[in-house]
């Protein structure tokens, strides 16, 4: 599996088993989370005999410990952070395109810069619409990754600034 991790901060915030799709040319990652149900009390019948099995003192799991999260951000612990104002995004988008230039080298660097404007300008076309995140470690350099709703659905769309990912195999 590989494992990536934020360039600056290195805090997990996604992995492989995460299927995304590239926009403006690779400069962002569009990834598909998923409201998922953690802990509670699921039963299933596999139709085997309990009483046989020495299965009659079964644990149960009070249902009000089950709790709605969404995959991405209870797999990868990612913080919420409150909402960026316009103003607020710009200051942010500044310095973490300048201190993740400076991280990039060649071709990487030439390739953010290139892509990083189309990619700010849709962000801030949804701005009003985006949630924030940020890693564990809660690094104030580090990567923020974004998500919102596409039109209609239930499930939320991250996205990420992919150059500010390094791929890790664990």
């Amino acid at each position: 599996m590989i494992v990536y991790e934020d360039i600056i901060s290195g805090d997990e915030l996604l992995s492989d088993s995460y299927r995304c799709s590239e926009l403006f040319n690779g400069c962002l990652w569009e990834v598909q989370g998923k409201w998922v149900v953690k802990g509670g009390h699921i039963e299933v019948d596999i139709g085997a005999n309990p009483s046989a099995e020495g299965g009659d003192d079964e644990e149960v799991v009070d249902e009000d410990e089950a709790v709605k999260v969404v995959d991405i951000v209870d797999n990868f612990r990612l913080q919420e952070q409150p909402a960026y104002d316009k103003k607020q995004f710009i200051a942010w988008v500044k310095r973490y395109i300048k201190n993740l230039t400076s991280k990039l080298e060649g071709d990487k660097a030439d390739e953010f810069k290139k892509n990083v404007e189309a990619a700010t300008k849709f962000l801030m076309s949804k701005l009003n619409d985006l949630q924030f995140f940020v890693g564990e470690s809660m690094h104030d350099d580090g990567a923020t990754v974004m998500a919102y709703y596409k039109d209609g659905a239930t499930d939320p769309t991250f996205l990420y600034f992919a150059h500010g990912l390094n791929g890790v195999k664990h």
